[in-house]
């Protein structure tokens, strides 16, 4: 096996924007509230990479999950695994992130790059180390991919530092995310050194 088995015991931080989809794009992109989120694992955690998704919410009540609909990372491993064990449609990318801080603040610059052309830049600004730990947990629902016949459920649960930061996105028009493209978030977070138990 190419991939660590489940589950995945993961460690980092994240990065999240909230946006509002009032009209649907295409089969797989439905109006609705949609969340954009840069991740950066961490050592410690099984497998180190980034990831950029794009999930909606699904169900209602305590069946309520969300459905990734575009993923991209940098690690074979992790496509490979997130496709085996979950069928999350994972796809790589290239990643450039840096993170600066001046006392309580921190600054993060991401850009990603797929297929030679960049699809997305984030910028944040946040003091959510400053938070206290708290826990949190959800699940994933997706349709099947690759030699799944029927769609996959998969449960999360962890802590983090999490708390409101400044976003600011640019998505490439002509990119794949181009449907999000002149969008502003509703809201956004950052989700500092979290530890997370995922399927």
């Amino acid at each position: 096996m190419a991939f660590p088995p489940a589950p995945w015991q993961m460690r980092g931080q994240l990065w999240l924007s909230v946006f509002r989809v009032r009209r649907p794009v295409d089969e797989r992109h439905p109006a609705g509230v949609y969340g954009v989120a840069l991740v950066d694992y961490q050592p410690d955690s099984p497998l180190t990479y980034h990831e950029l998704l794009v999930a909606r919410a699904v169900g209602k009540g305590r069946s309520r999950r969300v459905s990734i609909t575009d993923i991209w990372v940098d690690s074979a491993e992790s496509r490979d695994g997130g496709r085996a064990l979950w069928a999350i449609p994972k796809e790589l990318g290239a990643f450039d992130h840096g993170e600066r801080r001046w006392g309580p603040l921190a600054r993060a610059d991401w850009s990603v790059v797929v297929d030679r052309a960049p699809i997305v830049r984030g910028r944040f600004v946040d003091a959510s180390r400053t938070a206290p730990r708290l826990p949190f947990r959800g699940g994933t629902w997706q349709p099947p991919v690759d030699g799944h016949t029927a769609p996959v459920a998969a449960a999360l649960r962890g802590s983090s530092r999490a708390w409101p930061c400044w976003a600011s996105w640019e998505f490439d028009a002509e990119g794949p995310l181009g449907w999000l493209a002149d969008r502003r978030p509703l809201l956004s977070a950052r989700m500092a050194d979290f530890s997370m138990s995922f399927g």
